[in-house]
């Protein structure tokens, strides 16, 4: 093949991954709006109160599985494994491994969501331990739980299916399908809880009816492939052994940063009332970019990862992770800028009405400042991440992630009593540092990354775009206005000409900087 087709070839490919990785950003971001909508009317119900705090301990619990094994070791197990049974087997066998491992995995996941639900008091202690000396509000997070724990079957098994799809370049619907958990939540807020005489309890079953949703959706895609699952126990499926031995040890990688998050809560269960909800309120805005852009770039380069392992095309591995990291660091620098600057803004804006107060903007602000500091190193894990599993290496990270998750544990317990709910946050930022460090540090070494020769020319661009973004929301910001003070329609429409004049300045001086198509390529 001459250098023309090569270069002709990384071109188109480049071009391919970035539509898909914009059509998965845009499908994110409709979902992530109503996810703040969602959480809008969330705070608007339930406010800050110790019931509100046991409701979002009943809601991150099975959300912290899902992300744990659905998103976080399930998927990175399953789509290597499933890219290699496409690349190398017949169609037969990629059937025969769906149906084994959606058989196998909804049994387990059946077992674990009545064990869970069982033992609902006993979980809810160990994930809040604070609450114990609140009987009312620790019966009432066991009585949520039961009613949100089945989520986890239905999403995990989601999951899968959105797995399937991604591996055969349907990119689309898995980036959809959150959309319904929304819809489902706003539905339940607004036209039932606000009536209901215990609000928790209606959202709850949101939840439940959310996963079935979302299940449903991607059944009739899955079909269209010929790949609708026929489940069958399959555990001595040499396929679903592969992903078995994968899955182990992944749960400690890229799911890491669920696992501080998750000590967050715990020891936040110790602090005053409020601090579940206020570090649940900026966590949800600080993972807006973390699923719109690094999540979905996660997302399109995990096949073509595990595509050139598989084929053994080492140089191509290399350029597309350093084209992710390109792609990420223009998105990632400025949006971090944005959290920390405008933190207040943003909270008010999305958040302050009904039962939340003064005085939960400025906590919730706070520790979304904290968060935002760590935010470009939390959307490198998720890109780098990829580059072992692709590989079928899990060792790695587990060494990785057990090494930044006790460093998150010395930092909480140093920053907690001094700051409070913001230590906690600002701890989840140094360890995450740590993790992508090493992270990078590891495929660099083993030549798994090297760098373009784009890289000078993007130190430029960040550099100068960086400061005009700084300097354009400094301007808006020492206009001294109250947004506490303001009304609902003034609070939206300045935070929109904010955040258009942001992205226009940063946008704008970029290209004046040199920012051209050639470094959106491979």
């Amino acid at each position: 093949m001459s250098n023309q087709q090569t270069a002709a070839k990384k071109t188109a490919k480049s071009l391919s991954l970035l539509r898909s990785g914009v059509l998965v950003s845009v499908c994110t971001f409709f979902s992530r709006i109503l996810g703040l909508v969602r959480d809008a009317s969330l705070a608007y119900v339930l406010g800050a109160s110790g019931s509100a705090d046991a409701f979002y301990v009943a809601f991150k619990i099975p959300n912290f599985f899902r992300r744990l094994f659905a998103e976080g070791a399930f998927a990175q197990a399953f789509v290597p494994v499933l890219s290699d049974y496409r690349v190398n087997q017949s169609k037969e066998e990629v059937r025969a491994l769906v149906s084994a491992v959606s058989g196998s995995l909804a049994l387990v996941l059946l077992c674990v969501t009545v064990v869970f639900m069982l033992c609902a008091p006993w979980v809810v202690y160990v994930f809040a331990p604070g609450f114990v000396d609140n009987s009312e509000q620790s019966q009432l997070a066991s009585e949520l739980l039961v009613i949100t724990f089945p989520y986890l079957l239905f999403i995990s098994l989601t999951a899968l299916a959105g797995g399937i799809l991604n591996a055969h370049g349907e990119y689309a619907v898995p980036a959809i399908t959150p959309i319904f958990l929304n819809i489902s939540l706003i539905i339940a807020t607004v036209f039932f809880a606000r009536h209901a005489a215990q609000a928790e309890t209606a959202v709850a079953w949101g939840v439940f009816f959310a996963g079935l949703l979302q299940l449903t959706f991607q059944m009739p895609f899955l079909a269209r492939l010929k790949l609708l699952p026929m489940p069958s126990f399959g555990f001595r499926h040499a396929g679903v052994k592969r992903i078995l031995l994968l899955m182990g040890p992944a749960l400690f990688g890229v799911s890491v940063g669920q696992i501080n998050l998750l000590l967050d809560t715990v020891l936040a269960s110790f602090l005053e009332t409020g601090s579940i909800t206020w570090l649940y309120l900026s966590d949800r805005l600080y993972e807006l970019p973390l699923g719109i852009f690094a999540i979905a770039i996660s997302t399109v380069i995990l096949p073509s990862l595990s595509r050139s392992f598989a084929g053994g095309e080492s140089s191509n591995f290399s350029d597309t992770l350093d084209w992710a990291l390109r792609i990420l660091l223009l998105i990632a620098i400025p949006s971090a800028i944005a959290l920390f600057m405008l933190a207040e803004p943003l909270i008010a804006t999305i958040f302050y009405r009904g039962e939340l107060t003064v005085n939960d903007v400025t906590k919730a602000a706070q520790s979304l400042q904290a968060y935002s500091l760590g935010l470009v190193f939390m959307m490198l894990i998720k890109v780098l991440a990829p580059g072992y599993y692709a590989r079928q290496d899990t060792k790695t990270p587990v060494r990785i992630g057990v090494i930044a998750m006790v460093a998150n544990m010395v930092f909480n317990l140093i920053l907690v009593w001094p700051l409070g709910h913001v230590g906690l946050a600002l701890a989840t930022t140094l360890s995450a540092g740590l993790n992508a460090f090493l992270l990078w540090r590891g495929l660099r070494r083993k030549g798994h990354h090297i760098f373009s020769a784009q890289w000078g020319r993007l130190s430029r661009i960040l550099c100068f775009s960086s400061v005009a973004l700084v300097v354009c929301l400094s301007v808006f910001l020492q206009q001294g206005w109250v947004w506490t003070s303001m009304s609902d329609l003034d609070r939206v429409g300045c935070t929109l000409l904010i955040v258009v004049c942001g992205v226009l300045s940063y946008g704008l001086v970029a290209i004046a900087s040199g920012l051209r198509l050639s470094i959106l390529k491979h």
